[in-house]
């Protein structure tokens, strides 16, 4: 059985409606709950949640996929919070028992005190930069993708769980170009990459 656990990290604030995440988060849950031998939990943040049920999800997931619009090249404040709460309340209680290190030696070792070895993540992201605005000389992010820039504590926060990661989606230019039909199908196309060898469809009598 392969464990899934969706993180919609969407909420309203300001213009964000928090719609398109909703729609990803969707798609997620669609794919997988249309395979044999898949379980599925979900966490809605902008709906509440209790932080300790949040560690529970997270020990017993094989695999997390969050989704999160960027507001100001960041996490949303909400997104944030959630994760400061809950690995926080995952201490000693399967996120990460220390920061790795010794008294001894403290110099060395420093990130390897996770608890979620074994487990991996994938990360979705909504941006409204094109996504140009990270490949070509002279633009906006120096030729820094997603990933090796603004998402790169992202990356290291979950490392430091232990956790070991699948290839990134990002979703780019949603608000002055948006087509969610044509983003939805590469979408699927990532997941069915990711997945469609560890999980099967249903077959249909």
């Amino acid at each position: 059985m392969k464990k899934i656990f969706i993180i919609n990290a969407g909420q309203h604030f300001g213009h964000s409606g928090g719609r398109f995440n909703n729609t990803v988060a969707d798609e997620t849950l669609a794919f997988f709950s249309s395979r044999e031998g898949v379980e599925v939990k979900q966490t809605v943040i902008a709906d509440g949640y209790d932080p300790m049920e949040e560690v529970e999800k997270f020990v017993w997931a094989d695999t997390i996929i969050y989704h999160t619009p960027i507001w100001w090249f960041q996490l949303p404040h909400g997104f944030k919070q959630y994760i400061d709460e809950v690995f926080t309340a995952g201490h000693q209680k399967g996120i990460y028992h220390s920061d790795g290190r010794t008294s001894a030696n403290p110099r060395i070792n420093y990130g390897t005190g996770g608890m979620l070895h074994g487990k991996t993540y994938m990360l979705t992201t909504s941006w409204n930069a094109p996504e140009t605005a990270f490949t070509l000389p002279g633009e906006f992010f120096n030729e820094h993708s997603v990933d090796e820039g603004p998402l790169f504590g992202f990356h290291r926060m979950n490392a430091f769980a232990g956790l070991q990661p699948l290839t990134s989606f990002h979703f780019h230019d949603v608000e002055k170009n948006a087509d969610v039909i044509r983003d939805m199908q590469r979408y699927r196309a990532h997941l069915k990459t990711h997945f469609e060898t560890i999980v099967n469809p249903v077959l249909v009598a």
